[in-house]
């Protein structure tokens, strides 16, 4: 492929030229035609498609990584993140995305990697100091006054809680203590936010909870310092992090572990139904209250509701679908201005042609004569008397014989 520079400069280039222009480097240099990498599996994706995307990593690096299908489908194991394995393929560029990355042709398990070494190794040893006792565990109030929460401000997973807490019994009160729950900042500010809920009085029961995600982004509550201020609370508490399937730290340090954070909110209190015989003197005193109650975590359900929208995934939208909206547009236009081309060409040809057309002489008054056997009479000698001419003039024609010759003629 050859890069033309344009008026910009022999030292300009646009991004397109530069990153074109690196994806032949690397796709001319044999050494990396195919590669073997060994690596631990993060952010791992299978599309609808077939294809897998995923990242590998090590301590102090990550490659991005694409398995077709038709690769993808000869694969022996089911991959995870967390797994290590080798991966063999061609180091090349993604231009629409200005990345280099592994497209995978074979893969193969490695062994655990590094981030499941690392949460075995502290599950051993935090039960072995009897951090998961079922002795030490605490019981869950079966009705509580206040539930302190321990989650993200903006996070779905508070959301939920908050409609199973409203829903099955919406006497009880919450508080929130806001914290990162993803990131390297993020165990700080869970252990703070833990230790200032259990220093209160007034709160019966602690709930931490996060949504659903890789072991990377769980992995905030696989942190030691995390563990080990579940295990000095007072309060009890229920971690609900993740999906069914995700299992923490936390999880095991907890009094109770819940499957999801909406079964965390359902373990914390008790559903209303089951107390009405005994609420049933108090209903039209509470009915205000709990009208007030029901409106403001409809606005509340509103307001996380349109920030879910806004953080959906289907507002990044894929490069390729992108690129072939582009396209499409592009060439709408290039069309548009085809045909406008055309037709304005045309709108002049039709002039020329009409300036030259017989019919526009016809329009000044003169006529076109031709004999019965269709020959134009030119001159005057092309007619004889006795014959039938046909004369043409702007609106049709008519038919005339020729009497005689003219007296001019001779």
């Amino acid at each position: 492929m050859a890069f033309t520079l344009g008026h910009r400069g022999a030292d300009t280039w646009t991004v397109s030229e530069l990153t074109g222009y690196i994806r032949e480097l690397l796709d001319i240099d044999f050494r990396l035609r195919e590669v073997r990498v060994a690596g631990e599996i993060s952010n791992f994706t299978r599309a609808r498609s077939g294809h897998l995307y995923f990242t590998l990593k090590d301590s102090d690096a990550q490659l991005k990584c694409v398995m077709w299908r038709n690769a993808a489908q000869r694969l022996r194991f089911d991959p995870h993140d967390g797994d290590a394995v080798l991966a063999t393929g061609r180091v090349s560029v993604y231009e629409a995305g200005g990345v280099y990355q592994l497209y995978v042709e074979q893969m193969q398990p490695e062994g655990v990697g590094a981030l499941a070494l690392a949460f075995e190794e502290l599950k051993l040893r935090l039960d072995a100091e009897g951090l998961f006792d079922l002795e030490r565990k605490q019981p869950i109030p079966a009705v509580p006054h206040k539930i302190g929460i321990v989650t993200s401000p903006d996070a779905a997973a508070l959301r939920d809680i908050l409609q199973v807490l409203s829903r099955r019994y919406p006497l009880v009160a919450v508080l929130i203590a806001p914290t990162l729950v993803q990131g390297a900042e993020a165990p700080a500010q869970i252990v703070r936010a833990l230790r200032w809920l259990d220093g209160r009085d007034d709160v019966d029961t602690i709930i931490l909870a996060r949504g659903g995600g890789s072991m990377e982004d769980l992995w905030a509550f696989n942190d030691e310092a995390v563990a080990r201020a579940i295990f000095a609370a007072r309060h009890p508490i229920i971690a609900g992090v993740g999906h069914e399937t995700d299992f923490t730290i936390a999880d095991f340090v907890a009094d109770v572990r819940a499957p999801t954070p909406s079964a965390a909110a359902e373990l914390a209190v008790p559903d209303v139904a089951d107390l009405a015989p005994a609420l049933a003197g108090l209903r039209a005193a509470l009915e205000g209250r709990m009208a007030a109650r029901l409106e403001r975590a409809g606005r509340q359900q509103q307001t996380l509701a349109r920030a879910l929208v806004l953080l959906s995934p289907r507002s990044r939208l894929d490069g390729n679908w992108q690129r072939l909206d582009g396209l499409a547009v592009r060439l709408e236009r290039s069309l548009r201005q085809q045909l406008a081309g055309w037709s304005a060409r045309l709108a002049v040809l039709d002039g020329r042609l009409a300036a030259v057309s017989p019919l526009a002489t016809l329009q000044r008054g003169y006529a076109i004569v031709r004999r019965a056997d269709g020959q134009l009479v030119r001159q005057v000698d092309d007619a004889r008397p006795g014959d039938r001419l046909s004369i043409q003039v702007t609106d049709g024609a008519f038919a005339a014989d020729v009497a005689e010759e003219s007296e001019e003629h001779d």
